[in-house]
C-alpha cells in the first residue's frame, strides 16, 4: 500500500488543514439524491485534449492497473477524516493512456448525476489522484459515489467528483458545478480556499 498522508508538507506544517476538525466519521454530503448506477450500460469516456480518446465500461475499468492507498480526506464545510485507505486507478495512468496533448491545461471531471468539477491540469497530474471503487477494504458505498469517485487528498473533497463518469482534457480552464457557485477554483485546503 502506497501511504500519501504526508502530501500536505508540500502545502503546509500541519496535517489538519486550517479551520478543520478531525473526524473519525465519515459523513456523507452530495448535491442531491444518489444516481442510480447500471453496471450494464455504465461507460467512462476520456476526452477532450488528447491524442487518443478513451472509453471503458465498468468491466474494463476494473481491469486498469490499481493500487491502494492510504489518504486524508478535507471536506470544504470543516471536517477531515484521516488514514482512509482507498483503491483504484491513478489519473497518471489514463492520462498516459490517453496522451495529453501540449495544449491541455485544465480537467473537467463529469459524473452520473451531471454533477462537474475543474482542477488545472497540474493539480490531477499527481499521483494521489485516485479514481476508486474500494474504501477501507469494501466496495465503495454507493452514498459516498460508488461505484467510483476521485479522491485528492491534496483539495476539498468536492473536486472529488462522486459517481465520476469522465473527464475532459480542456485548452481553456471552465468552472464546475460548485465552482460557478462561488467555491473557489484552486480549493487549497491549508490555504483556507473555500471560496471564490
Amino acid at each position: 500500500m502506497k501511504d500519501v498522508t504526508d502530501c500536505y508538507r508540500e502545502f503546509g506544517d500541519d496535517r489538519l488543514p486550517p479551520g478543520q476538525r478531525e473526524t473519525s466519521e465519515f459523513p456523507v454530503l452530495s448535491k442531491s439524491g444518489t444516481p442510480p448506477f447500471d453496471p450494464e450500460t455504465w461507460e467512462f469516456r476520456v476526452t477532450g485534449a488528447v491524442e487518443d480518446e478513451l472509453s471503458f465500461s465498468w468491466a474494463e475499468f476494473q481491469e486498469l492497473p490499481a493500487e491502494t492507498q492510504r489518504q486524508d480526506f478535507h471536506c470544504v464545510t470543516g471536517w477531515s477524516t484521516f488514514d482512509r485507505e482507498f483503491t483504484g486507478v491513478p489519473f497518471l495512468e489514463l492520462a498516459e493512456r490517453a496522451g495529453v496533448a501540449d495544449d491541455a491545461i485544465h480537467v473537467m471531471f463529469s459524473a452520473l448525476d451531471d454533477y462537474t468539477t475543474d482542477l488545472p491540469l497540474d493539480a490531477c497530474m499527481r499521483e494521489e489522484v485516485l479514481f476508486t471503487w474500494e474504501l477501507d477494504g469494501e466496495p465503495l458505498p454507493r452514498d459516498h459515489g460508488g461505484p467510483l469517485r476521485v479522491v485528492t487528498p491534496h483539495r476539498y473533497a468536492y473536486k472529488g467528483a462522486k459517481w465520476v463518469d469522465g473527464i475532459e482534457f480542456l485548452t481553456e480552464p471552465e468552472l464546475g458545478y460548485w465552482e460557478r457557485r462561488g467555491y473557489s477554483e484552486t480549493a487549497n485546503p491549508w490555504r483556507e480556499e473555500r471560496y471564490s
